[in-house]
């Protein structure tokens, strides 16, 4: 038996979650550098499975499959194709700045409650999110990945609801409601498209006998499952839901800004660049492999709601006086893009929806997470609280400057790559879609260079006058994530080779062609 890196890169950080939590109360310090350690080691491991798959070879790579309960076809079924790939390297590569930003967050604070926020559980659970984010995107039995995708829930309930923003720290009361009412609107939108997954899940175990993701598709691709239209369409709906929730799509996305808004700010990465990723990956593998001909009967109206959570996520941004929730009604917008170039139904599309997933996860992080830093110092989420900060933090707001820069989707920048292929995608097969998507563009250039005059320049506001510039160690948390921006903006290819087979299959599955340019005939 091949050795089984999937599972070890998946347990690692389970394992570790688990010694994390077991670390005595008085050894904080020793608590955050195990996390910290294991994080590296996952993203070693993760490396391993980026290095050891190849783009050319098999759709399903490093394949671990084992009976769990045998009476039901339940199988402990792993793999991987170029998009799980590329998503795998994100989280685990993400995991270490989100630990090292949130590096204080948890540490003791006592407040009028005599409450004490318990650092070992904070980083234990974030160990905990990743490891079941990283076995969703390995799964290929659907009842397993069912399971992952309700169990990080927990999760992220206590860390949302848990440990709140370092501005809403002390003893408000009304904060902790705050942070009490985002946690509950999290798990019950999500649980609410969990249940109506799960009765599509047993839907499809009934239709097709198995839950194996690999044995459906193949049985659908060679005529030997057959599936009544109306069933087809009613079982896409269940599975769209939830991962329609989870990604977040209008209108099933207003828990995002609440969680967003009243978590950390390395939790509200997790959310948006990480949790919310199983969302729309869940899209192209189950959506588009189980059901093809649904997908293809639901596509106009979901590009219609994909167009509008890009245009009103960017609207509703730009009237934000929070820098948080600004952030968050961005993403919508942003993920607005990749549920857009998926049911483009275009090679180009889809290949920038994946990429997008990526990139989007980088840029988002970086800017979320120095906004972090900023809140941290100065006490505060409110954009007229600040005011000349880059002349007295100038690397903290050219740092900004840049995260801002890359959410825009600014030419030589990761972002840039991704947003250019969806929107060829989309014009190809849909150009007034794709009109009315460039609007977004336009928008996300309003909302973040307001954002950055308003708290980077003007004046010097008395209370941001002793503003420290950012120290070493969040310097190590922003440094990485600019490069690679660069990086990625300038020389995508080593995703794009990971990523473009694995499109083309999924292509293959709802049995789509990209559309011919019309040449005009010589005369």
């Amino acid at each position: 038996m091949s050795f089984p890196l999937l599972t070890v890169t998946a347990a690692v950080p389970a394992v570790g979650a688990i010694l994390t939590a077991a670390v005595p109360a008085a050894r904080r310090t020793a608590a955050k550098w195990l996390a910290l350690l294991v994080s590296l080691a996952t993203l070693v491991l993760a490396g391993l499975v980026f290095a050891r798959f190849e783009p050319g070879g098999e759709r399903y790579q490093l394949t671990e499959s084992y009976a769990w309960i045998k009476d039901f076809g339940v199988r402990y079924e792993l793999g991987v194709d170029g998009i799980g790939v590329a998503l795998i390297a994100l989280t685990a590569l993400l995991i270490p700045f989100v630990i090292l930003a949130g590096w204080h967050d948890a540490d003791p604070l006592e407040t009028s409650s005599k409450r004490w926020r318990p650092t070992q559980g904070f980083f234990a659970l974030i160990l905990m999110v990743e490891a079941m984010v990283i076995l969703s995107f390995e799964a290929t039995d659907v009842f397993l990945f069912y399971i992952l995708f309700e169990a990080m829930l927990i999760p992220m309930y206590f860390l949302i609801g848990g440990f709140g923003d370092r501005a809403h720290a002390g003893s408000d009361e009304n904060a902790a409601a705050q942070r009490s009412y985002a946690a509950v609107k999290f798990l019950l939108y999500n649980l609410v498209g969990g249940l109506i997954m799960l009765a599509a899940v047993i839907g499809l175990y009934v239709v097709a006998g198995n839950f194996s993701l690999t044995e459906i598709a193949g049985a659908r691709a060679n005529g030997s499952l057959e599936m009544a239209t109306s069933t087809e369409r009613w079982l896409f709906l269940g599975f769209f839901f939830a991962f329609a929730v989870k990604a977040p799509l209008w209108p099933l996305h207003t828990w995002l800004p609440n969680a967003m808004g009243e978590a950390t700010a390395p939790v509200a990465v997790l959310i948006t660049a990480v949790v919310d990723k199983v969302g729309t990956f869940a899209m192209l593998r189950f959506c588009l492999g189980l059901f093809p001909e649904a997908s293809k009967w639901a596509t106009p109206a979901i590009v219609v709601l994909a167009l509008i959570s890009i245009v009103y996520g960017a609207l509703v941004a730009v009237g934000q006086r929070d820098i948080k929730r600004l952030v968050a009604y961005a993403s919508i917008s942003h993920f607005g893009f990749i549920i857009l170039g998926i049911f483009a139904m275009t090679s180009q599309g889809q290949s920038g929806a994946t990429l997008y997933m990526v990139n989007h996860g980088i840029s988002t992080a970086a800017l979320m997470l120095v906004a972090g830093f900023l809140i941290s110092r100065r006490g505060s989420r409110l954009i007229a609280d600040y005011g000349g900060v880059q002349k007295v933090a100038p690397v903290l707001a050219g740092t900004f400057l840049i995260g801002g820069l890359a959410t825009l989707s600014l030419p030589g920048l990761a972002p840039f790559v991704s947003e250019f292929l969806v929107l060829v995608g989309t014009f190809a097969r849909y150009p007034v879609a794709g009109v009315i998507a460039t609007t977004g563009i336009v928008l996300a250039a309003l909302y973040t260079l307001v954002l950055y005059q308003r708290t980077m320049t003007g004046p010097v506001k008395e209370e941001v006058r002793r503003l420290p510039d950012l120290r070493p160690r969040e310097l190590a948390v922003v440094v990485p994530l600019i490069a690679l921006l660069i990086l990625l903006g300038v020389f995508p290819k080593p995703l794009t080779d990971v990523v473009n087979p694995a499109v083309r299959h999924t292509m293959s599955d709802v049995q789509q062609k990209d559309p011919q340019p019309e040449v005009e005939a010589a005369k």
